[in-house]
């Protein structure tokens, strides 16, 4: 169908609800929202079953799902299947994400990423690349053998991607000046993460382009009272972050202080995914360590984190309790913020008209029933 209705849920467009209106796809992208009742009798009809539809989720943090690590199938199907699993829990557009590693194993994940967008593979809209230009003291669960300085030829290399976007995370403080500056200019949208950034480090980084934090809270110089570290400059900075709102990695109230400070349009939810989301593994290897998944977290024996046992979903539902958030707010902090966060908010995170219909219907318990993307149910 290139054309048609989708109804019987209420529909998040805008920011707006809508209820007795109905969503219109045209050739893959959101064409109107109108009455019911003003339908044209011979359009075909998706008809739900109650709860709400609101944008797809965009997911800028997936290492991972359905059994594979992005870094040890840096492939077509690895992205593929790594997709498929996301999909399943209303995620519509992500980044596969590289956690530190070889510089080849970077050129074999870019190209990769590059091969799948070219292929079609749904949902896949760039690369996120995590290390290795990061602070050795702030590695968390990262291989420390892998860490490197930034230099001309890695920059090469992360502005490589042809198609769709990247995202590099680093360590701002070891960046030497003029660094980030050039990647933004070659498009590369820059976060700091795994750092032990000073205020002035984070503050010459924005100045150079840097425009996102990578798992605020987690892995990163903390809010002093002298030094406010990468934490306070988040938060006081005009810069989007990312937070994981499983339960393990930031406290509730840590939560709603950077809501307050940021809002919506500035704090995204991201999942941090490994392959263990969409699966019943009790475990993974990850660089030679073992991960134990048990109560929801994913940990290495020295009880070091290991990514997220998280779904987007879930995330959705966790931040609307953590943060006595609505919905809609949990849903821009889902879709429409991340998609700004990468330039991409023309094209995706809303229910508007000329955006991609990439959209999740969720039950009344805010689970998801069915997924779109480009208006495709999958």
């Amino acid at each position: 169908m290139s054309v048609f209705a989708i109804c019987g849920a209420r529909i998040l467009s805008g920011g707006r609800w809508y209820d007795d209106h109905a969503l219109l796809v045209d050739r893959g992208h959101v064409a109107a929202v109108v009455p019911r009742v003003a339908l044209d009798p011979a359009l075909a009809v998706e008809q739900l079953g109650g709860g709400t539809l609101i944008p797809g989720f965009f997911d800028t943090q997936v290492n991972g799902g359905g059994g594979v690590l992005f870094n040890d199938a840096p492939t077509v199907a690895g992205i593929a299947a790594i997709a498929a699993a996301h999909c399943r829990f209303g995620t519509t557009a992500l980044l596969p994400t590289l956690i530190s590693d070889d510089l080849s194993v970077i050129a074999r994940a870019i190209a990769a990423v590059d091969d799948a967008i070219a292929a079609g593979v749904p949902g896949i809209v760039g690369i996120h690349i995590e290390g290795p230009f990061l602070n050795p003291a702030r590695v968390g669960i990262h291989d420390p053998a892998h860490i490197r300085p930034l230099d001309a030829a890695a920059i090469d290399l992360l502005a490589s991607l042809r198609r769709g976007k990247t995202l590099v995370t680093l360590a701002p403080e070891c960046a030497p000046p003029g660094a980030i500056a050039e990647l933004v200019r070659r498009g590369v949208v820059v976060a700091a993460g795994h750092s032990e950034a000073s205020y002035a480090d984070m503050a010459r980084a924005a100045s150079e382009g840097l425009t996102g934090v990578t798992h605020l809270f987690n892995a990163m110089s903390q809010l002093g009272s002298r030094e406010p570290g990468l934490v306070g400059a988040a938060l006081d900075l005009p810069l989007f972050a990312g937070v994981i709102a499983d339960g393990h990695h930031v406290h509730a109230a840590s939560l709603r202080t950077a809501l307050r400070a940021k809002g919506t349009d500035r704090l995204l939810l991201v999942s941090d995914a490994m392959p263990s989301v969409g699966t019943d593994l009790t475990g993974f290897a990850l660089g030679g360590r073992w991960i134990d998944r048990v109560g929801g977290a994913l940990r290495g024996a020295d009880g070091t984190l290991a990514g997220s046992d998280l779904d987007m979903a879930a995330a959705l539902r966790s931040a609307m309790a953590m943060m006595d958030i609505d919905l809609a707010q949990a849903s821009a902090m889902a879709s429409g913020t991340p998609a700004a966060f990468m330039g991409l908010a023309d094209h995706f995170g809303a229910l508007w008209p000329g955006q991609r219909a990439d959209m999740v219907h969720l039950d009344d318990v805010r689970g998801v029933q069915t997924t779109w993307i480009a208006g495709a149910r999958l």
